[in-house]
């Protein structure tokens, strides 16, 4: 592996900066490096994966989202993915009624400590007849590390009654077009 020092950006949310692997820290109080550009083939593959993700948010790890050891809770991020991910299957889906069915395997690769920054990607995969498939990808901004993937996340729409609803789409949309009726008309 070739390593380069990797230029910071002057923005540190800035989506557009690389996310290659840092080397790991020695717990929770140890200090941070600026980090060195990896540019394998290996890193450069996970870049370009995570440049594919269609939806972005940031999260500030906060006291109150760590663990015993000091380093961010599983909890907390499985709860920001979901909430997050629950949003984007609302617009995909035009529909409020937004239930999590299946997570697959949750691979936790990295983690990260108090201050740390981590962005949340979400890809939508496929459309089912009531459901949204998508995958996820969570990475450390600070340390460039990716923190966790999960391959498979499916959201299914339900009518009134909490049964699923077909919804009739088959394309990923980037407007706000399909945003819920029932929330539309709650604009006064």
């Amino acid at each position: 592996m070739s390593e380069t020092p990797r230029t910071p950006s002057s923005d540190p949310t800035d989506s557009a900066t690389p996310v290659p692997p840092a080397p790991g820290t020695a717990g929770p109080a140890a200090p941070r490096s600026a980090g060195t550009y990896d540019d394998s083939p290996a890193a450069e593959m996970e870049r370009a994966r995570f440049a594919q993700m269609n939806f972005h948010t940031r999260k500030w790890v906060r006291p109150e989202d760590l663990n015993a050891n000091g380093t961010l809770f599983g909890g907390s991020l499985l709860r920001w993915i979901d909430d997050e991910a629950v949003v984007y299957a609302m617009i995909q889906l035009g529909n409020q009624r937004i239930v999590t069915k299946y997570l697959s395997e949750i691979n936790f690769r990295a983690s990260a400590v108090q201050g740390d920054i981590i962005e949340i990607g979400l890809q939508a995969t496929s459309f089912g007849r009531t459901s949204l498939t998508m995958r996820c990808e969570v990475r450390n901004i600070i340390t460039e590390e990716l923190i966790l993937s999960i391959e498979k996340i499916v959201f299914v729409g339900l009518d009134e009654s909490g049964e699923p609803k077909e919804h009739g789409y088959t394309d990923i949309t980037f407007e706000r077009d399909r945003f819920p009726e029932e929330l539309r008309h709650r604009r006064s």
